[in-house]
């Protein structure tokens, strides 16, 4: 495991107020659907059904927790890698010509850009699954850090995202401010020493209970919410 020290550590550009860390599914873009397909095909093809709550229990962890979670801990590591391969092939081809942006997300990007924060990815996706998010969204220019789940050692709740995805930006942690929507992510903020907002939609209210600040959109953050959140002067 990496130590903490060296996922505070510092690299690239130095400067930017702050930073501001997206999680990706249900922050930026609401594939949720896909994602669900894409699993129910995966369990189908190993004879199993998966429900709904089934799959709402999953938000915030990685693959390999999953299938372990609902077909056993007997998997081989070659066999949780094939189906968790075959989830995401899966998840590529519904999500390709779907992906949305999430309301709010192009102008609170255009809006932190011009007042010198910097902006982050922070995410448990495969890398694929990132960047065609970040390019069908045509924003990849507008990312200073990408962190995906094959960076860390330990996913969330672990903030080994958030640490790494900071140092990758030049901020240090008191500095950043992450947007989440499942609790280990707001759990890994916290665990990170950041502070965090919670968007509802995939988890009711009193299940983001550990963000600074809960909302239901990203409609209702703009650049006077993220200084007030990290005490900085306009």
């Amino acid at each position: 495991m990496r130590e903490r020290k060296e996922l505070e550590g510092t690299e690239g550009t130095q400067g930017g107020r702050g930073a501001v860390i997206f999680d990706m599914d249900g922050v930026m873009v609401d594939t949720a659907e896909q994602h669900y397909a894409a699993w129910q095909r995966v369990f189908a093809e190993v004879g199993r059904e998966f429900s709904e709550a089934e799959f709402r229990a999953t938000f915030g962890m990685r693959n390999p927790e999953i299938l372990r979670r609902f077909l056993g801990d007997d998997l081989s590591e070659e066999r949780i890698e094939e189906l968790g391969r075959r989830k995401e092939v899966y998840y590529r081809d519904l999500v390709r010509e779907q992906v949305r942006p999430a309301p709010g997300l192009l102008s609170l990007l255009r809006e932190l850009r011009a007042h010198g924060f910097k902006i982050a990815v922070g995410t448990s996706a495969p890398r694929e699954n990132i960047e065609l998010v970040l390019e069908a969204l045509e924003i990849s220019e507008e990312m200073d850090a990408v962190v995906g789940g094959a960076d860390v050692v330990q996913g969330k709740p672990a903030p080994d995202t958030f640490l790494l995805a900071a140092r990758r930006c030049g901020v240090p942690p008191e500095r950043c401010l992450v947007i989440e929507d499942a609790p280990a992510g707001l759990a890994a903020a916290r665990a990170a020493g950041m502070r965090s907002i919670g968007i509802t939609g995939t988890k009711p209210r009193q299940a983001l209970s550990e963000a600074d600040l809960v909302v239901d959109s990203l409609t209702e953050v703009g650049v006077e919410v993220v200084e007030r959140l990290l005490n900085l002067k306009g």
